[in-house]
């Protein structure tokens, strides 16, 4: 049994480290529940990475922060970034004392904070773990993060039976390795019920929903998406859709590129729940989000993976996804396919999500809480690794 410094009412007191846009959302339903159990206290730090796109996202999901770093300098170099998280998030460690430290994805946040538990005896719990390209530096510096702080942590939570799969040819032991489900859908389902949000398409059109901001992307790679994006709304039937990244190597290509055309509405980027709104509207969706990529088979949406590697291949085996490429001829060829090909359009948007089934954050609780001492057994986390 793990020992446990416990709070005054003899709650575990669990630090969930946070810095970006999807993190916030894909480990709300786990700081909702954690929040509403008897047994854990959540400690919430926020290293800011996402400052505009983050602070509206937390209020508007209910999260409440306890401590906010507010890292980010402007045009901040990865290793200036990494030696402020590590102080930062290593010094609140220290002050809270927690029982243990969860991460998700594969952010700087997640490698810095993992690191930090690690040097100050945290046992670490990582959700969405598992997850691979199989190269090195695509996407880059997330492939690399993932796989370092894989070997810093004591729960692994993956996603899908092949994420476990990973980890265990990786040498982590089956018993550290769950199989829950990815929380984004969790958070999906919720939003959904919600119904708070609103399209951002302003006409009837068949709308192409478009996500674009990966650092193997920006460049010439992102020169000549744009190019395909004009060709594409060259089409009378179509409204071309994209939400701008802060980043300024991604405006600085899609603004002037993109900006006049009367089928291109280009945002800022979107409210959460608008996001959902949004994609429940399209007809189609273009990306190289990992996140987008999970959501939109929850709502029969075609998705186009605007990447040479993806470490979500689950979608593309199950028929949800395609792997387009960057090349402006494939992307171009594979969108007009979807939308001049019925039958193939059909037969992607029945596809089933392989992502979860809504329950992910339940049955990480129920591990921790079994792993602490807290509950007999952990059959009810136990469904989703055997079926896998």
């Amino acid at each position: 049994m793990l020992s446990v410094r416990s709070t005054p009412d003899g709650r575990l007191r669990a630090a969930v480290v946070l810095g970006t846009r999807p993190e916030a959302v894909k480990l709300a339903p786990v700081l909702r529940a954690l929040d509403d159990s008897p047994l854990f206290a959540p400690v919430l730090i926020n290293t800011g990475q996402h400052r505009e796109m983050l602070d509206r996202m937390l209020r508007r999901l209910g999260l409440t922060v306890s401590h906010d770093l507010a890292v980010m300098r402007e045009r901040q170099e990865l290793s200036a970034l990494t030696a402020r998280l590590i102080a930062g998030i290593g010094e609140l460690i220290r002050e809270e004392r927690p029982d243990l430290v969860m991460v998700q994805g594969d952010t700087s946040s997640t490698l810095c904070g993992a690191l930090a538990a690690f040097y100050e005896h945290v046992p670490v719990a990582h959700v969405e773990a598992g997850l691979r390209s199989g190269v090195l530096d695509d996407p880059f510096p997330e492939e690399l993060n993932r796989r370092l702080v894989s070997r810093m942590t004591r729960w692994h939570f993956a996603p899908t039976p092949r994420a476990a799969a990973a980890l265990t040819a990786e040498a982590v032991p089956t018993e550290d390795v769950m199989v829950t489900g990815n929380t984004v859908i969790d958070n999906l389902l919720w939003a959904r019920d919600r119904a708070d949000g609103r399209s951002a398409f302003r006409t009837g059109r068949r709308g192409l929903l478009v996500t674009l901001h990966r650092r193997e992307n920006q460049g010439p790679r992102m020169r000549a998406l744009a190019d395909t994006l004009l060709r594409l709304a060259d089409r009378p039937d179509v409204e071309v859709l994209v939400p701008l990244h802060r980043s300024p190597a991604v405006r600085d290509v899609l603004l002037p590129a993109l900006g006049g055309h009367p089928r291109i509405t280009l945002t800022e980027p979107l409210d959460y729940f608008d996001f959902i709104a949004t994609l429940a509207a399209c007809t189609l969706v273009l990306t190289d989000s990992g996140g987008v990529q999970e959501e939109a088979p929850s709502f029969d949406k075609p998705v186009l993976v605007l990447r040479d590697t993806t470490e979500r291949p689950e979608a593309v085996r199950a028929g949800a996804a395609r792997l387009a490429g960057t090349g402006p001829a494939a992307v171009h060829a594979a969108a007009t396919a979807l939308l001049d090909d019925p039958v193939l359009y059909r037969r992607m948007a029945a596809a089933p999500n392989p992502f979860g089934d809504g329950h992910a954050a339940e049955r990480i609780l129920d591990t921790l809480a079994h792993d602490f001492g807290r509950v007999p057994d952990r059959a009810r986390s136990l469904d989703m690794l055997a079926a896998g």
